[in-house]
């Protein structure tokens, strides 16, 4: 089960109630091995019990780079899917990846890292409790996804319609597979960089140029910190959720007969078939005006970094229980 993101539980979750609502009933038990029982829950009910918190589910989406480059398990993109179970609403709360962790000491983006290090699926757990400690909230499942396995599957839906609210020009965008390349001559080392801009408003984006949007991080002014990626992660995941709720427009058989194993190959979760499904199925059925999308960016500061071993870190600009309370507030 993965360093995106986003990079994409979400994408999974809805995935499942589609192909649910349009392979058969028998076809799909075969597959995903789902009961009778379990199927009449999910296309009649709201489907089988999730655990929960106070009347919450919460999900953490990880989101790491994969490959063999330097740091391929750290996750660049770490979101909580809150989903309320008693007014049907959804919050998005992104967790900023230089966040400093006492209990790792390190950035709690390398939890998943040092959890895959003790032992194999130790990544998911480990992430959950550092995460846990940051919003203040139990974290009930988790779910990684690979960047190619985010771009896979947006080119196999056909591409995603994002609304861009911030134009921005990135003049060092990674170009992939050039990360060790040098260039002779030139101290900058321009050669592995490419130039990327996007212009504010709606745009229709493939799979490779929806993970330049949500990876960018160059960009100058505001757009070049994490808390703009956040932002740009979150309309992503709203961007997919809106393609995939309407599968009229892009679902075929060709694409249907894809969709089992691009998920598998794309991603990790610590959830059974029966809890992806009924996340999935409560998931669609939340309208976009009733998730908020919550960041927590006024509320940290850069720490100096002679107190780090000279990284920028962020912490709480007063303390952690003001974050948590701001946070529990908000998602109401």
């Amino acid at each position: 089960m993965v360093r995106v993101w986003g990079t994409l539980l979400v994408v999974l979750l809805i995935l499942f109630a589609i192909v649910m609502a349009f392979i058969s009933v028998s076809r799909f038990m075969a597959t995903t091995g789902i009961t009778p029982d379990l199927a009449v829950r999910l296309v009649f009910d709201d489907g089988i019990s999730l655990k929960s918190t106070d009347d919450r589910t919460n999900i953490l989406l990880l989101g790491i780079g994969g490959g063999n480059h330097d740091g391929s398990d750290l996750t660049d993109t770490m979101i909580v899917l809150s989903l309320s179970n008693k007014n049907h609403s959804a919050a998005l709360i992104s967790i900023p990846r230089d966040i400093w962790s006492d209990t790792l000491k390190d950035k709690v983006n390398s939890a998943y890292h040092y959890g895959e290090i003790k032992k194999k699926g130790g990544g998911l757990i480990l992430a959950k409790v550092i995460s846990e400690d940051v919003i203040g909230m139990p974290i009930h499942y988790a779910m990684l996804v690979d960047f190619t396995g985010f771009k896979n599957l947006v080119d196999l839906i056909g591409g995603i319609d994002v609304n861009v609210t911030q134009a921005f020009t990135d003049t060092q965008y990674p170009i992939p597979g050039r990360e060790h390349d040098t260039c002779p001559g030139d101290s900058t080392n321009a050669c592995v960089y490419e130039t990327v801009r996007f212009d504010s408003g709606m745009q229709h984006m493939n799979g490779d140029r929806a993970l330049i949007y949500v990876r960018s991080r160059h960009a100058t002014g505001a757009e070049g910190s994490d808390f703009a990626r956040s932002r740009r992660q979150q309309e992503v995941l709203l961007a997919l959720k809106n393609k995939i709720t309407h599968p009229i427009t892009w679902l075929t058989k060709q694409r249907l007969s894809q969709l089992p194993k691009a998920l598998d190959d794309a991603t990790d979760s610590d959830m059974n078939i029966g809890e992806l499904a009924t996340v999935g199925r409560k998931y669609i059925k939340i309208n976009e005006s009733q998730v908020k999308k919550v960041a927590i960016d006024d509320l940290l500061t850069q720490a100096p970094d002679y107190l780090y071993n000279g990284l920028f870190v962020l912490v709480p600009k007063n303390d952690w229980t003001t974050v948590q309370s701001y946070i529990s507030k908000t998602i109401q």
